[in-house]
């Protein structure tokens, strides 16, 4: 799985440990989140977060925050990764004069009006293990369904060719060529979605 990281991102995941072992981590600018999948950038996306960001967020920078949030509504799928526990949250252990009963209805209200969830993990260590499981087990999925979309395309003799944007080789032999496939969809989605924002600017 190729992951990318944030240019921004402080003290990021390695993923070195055993258990992530075929991990490739690179390094680059995200318009949202912190961690994601190579040529999937604007499709999945995960934001970490520690605790005491968190509370900041809730507080004084929680315009911001809120409009960052947003913008990820317009994802496939995006979590938010806490490197803390609820019970330290509801029980104010952290160093903010933020009520801690605020700061729990702050999540439960982004969670119910936006639809984005919030995994508290408890440490840092649980924290890189959540991230990289979110965005395996996304790709995982992601790949049986295009698997599944290539052979129904065969099954049934699909005469029109398959648009541009969804690629169509003869066969999909693994999960890792399913994936591949997929980072090229990204990248194509991504010019269509330039082209169409430099039409938009150029007849403005």
């Amino acid at each position: 799985m190729r992951i990318v990281a944030d240019s921004r991102e402080q003290l990021g995941y390695a993923f070195t440990d055993e258990r992530y072992a075929g991990t490739e981590v690179t390094v680059a600018t995200l318009s949202t989140g912190d961690y994601s999948l190579r040529g999937l950038e604007n499709v999945i996306a995960c934001e970490r977060k520690s605790l005491t960001d968190l509370i900041g967020c809730l507080g004084r920078d929680r315009d911001r925050f809120e409009r960052e949030l947003q913008r990820a509504r317009a994802l496939d799928a995006f979590v938010v990764i806490v490197e803390g526990s609820w019970a330290d949250l509801v029980g104010g252990n952290f160093r903010s004069q933020l009520n801690p009963h605020s700061a729990a209805q702050s999540i439960a209200s982004f969670t119910a009006r936006l639809n984005i969830p919030f995994w508290f993990c408890g440490n840092r260590a649980a924290g890189e293990y959540c991230v990289y499981s979110f965005l395996h087990q996304w790709l995982k999925g992601a790949a049986g369904q295009y698997r599944a979309i290539i052979k129904a395309s065969e099954d049934v003799h699909v005469a029109r060719p398959v648009p541009a944007v969804l690629p169509r080789p003869a066969t999909v032999q693994s999960e890792a060529e399913a994936c591949a496939d997929l980072e090229r969809m990204g990248r194509q989605l991504d010019r269509k979605k330039q082209h169409s924002a430099a039409n938009r600017r150029a007849t403005a």
